[in-house]
């Protein structure tokens, strides 16, 4: 066992090690909270634009902001508008929804329910993973023309012309972004407000995130003292790019550490759903070996040899090597991103030798 202050020495150090270490991380951030052992460590490294990296710094949180767009529908469930059985078709203009989920030749788009949405068990495409024959990959797009500002409207338009379905609702698991644009207009049809403005009004303000925004969309509540992370593709700077308003619901949040400590603490503690509704969040489809994916949630199980228990966390992850997750055995809280799309395994990855490092605390 090793006392706190070595712990945190030993943290930082790996971690900063881990950022200088592969020449495409440019800046990399790591928030490490535990209870137990009275760890609170906030760590940024590497630079961003022409200045140094700093731990208030807001930076583009990805595919995290998919618990952000679950926990709005949970809230919208306990206020009663909405079930989690819903057919999308009670919700959604019919021109937008015509023909969205054919598959084999059958329309299946009438039986996608909400939850299928919530735990990628809808069989719909997905406009950022999936291939489309025809035309060039949405990434590329997104790369090419920087100033293009896409609109829900147009992702899920684009992606029921170009990519094809998996699979009719609720009979497998596929990683779908399209169905989290589809919640994310779900919640603006029963809200009566723009997407950014129901994370505002019933997640930002109510918990003081203040320095949380929708990236090409809204402000923070509070003005940073720090530019927003610069986040790359490859050798490419995509931060100041219009064309991620092509995240929107399925991850376009921006957020610092902190503001991200808030939410997972409100979260774990039942301040902002309650802990039925929770429960209701984890209905767990399988994702990949030793991985859930429930409501918005990713669960990292016990797989005998390939999963040690140790690592049994829930939260959420993006593809830029972010990542949100709670412990709940040795009551920590880790928190961070890469900043690099493609490096969401190399972010888990990271979090787990953090895990492997606090575990090694000694709490007396």
């Amino acid at each position: 066992m090793m006392n706190k202050e070595r712990v945190q020495t030993l943290i930082a150090d790996r971690f900063r090690n881990k950022v200088h270490k592969d020449r495409k991380i440019h800046n990399g951030y790591l928030l490490v909270h535990s209870e137990k052992t009275g760890i609170h460590l906030n760590i940024a490294e590497g630079v961003t634009g022409n200045i140094p990296a700093n731990v208030n710094q807001p930076y583009y949180i990805a595919s995290i902001g998919k618990l952000f767009t679950s926990v709005l529908v949970g809230i919208l469930f306990e206020k009663g508008e909405l079930s989690y059985e819903d057919r999308i078709t009670q919700y959604l203009d019919d021109d937008l929804i015509h023909n969205l989920h054919v598959y084999k030749g059958i329309d299946y788009t009438g039986h996608i329910t909400i939850k299928h949405l919530l735990n990628h068990t809808s069989g719909l495409h997905d406009y950022f993973g999936d291939k489309p024959k025809q035309v060039t990959p949405m990434l590329d797009q997104i790369l090419s023309e920087p100033s293009h500002f896409w609109t829900p409207q147009e992702i899920v338009q684009w992606s029921k012309e170009h990519l094809k379905s998996h699979f009719p609702p609720g009979e497998g698991f596929h990683y779908s972004d399209t169905g989290y644009h589809i919640l994310g207009l779900v919640i603006e049809n029963i809200t009566s407000m723009p997407f950014h403005k129901a994370l505002e009004h019933y997640l930002f303000m109510p918990l003081g995130m203040n320095h949380s925004y929708l990236i090409c969309y809204s402000e923070p509540l509070v003005k940073s003292d720090y530019p927003i992370a610069s986040v790359y593709v490859g050798d490419v700077n995509v931060t100041q790019y219009r064309s991620l308003s092509a995240d929107y619901a399925g991850g376009g949040i921006v957020a610092t550490s902190e503001d991200l400590l808030i939410f997972m603490k409100a979260l774990v503690i039942h301040e902002i759903i309650r802990e039925d509704t929770f429960k209701k969040m984890q209905d767990w489809a399988k994702f990949s070996i030793g991985i859930d994916y429930g409501y918005g949630l990713m669960n990292f199980k016990t797989i005998p040899l390939l999963m040690p228990k140790k690592y049994n966390v829930w939260g959420n992850a993006g593809s830029t090597g972010s990542f949100m997750f709670y412990h709940p055995e040795i009551d920590a809280y880790f928190i961070g991103s890469l900043n690099q799309f493609g490096y969401h395994s190399k972010g888990i990855r990271i979090m787990f030798k953090m895990i492997d490092i606090l575990s090694k605390c000694d709490n007396n």
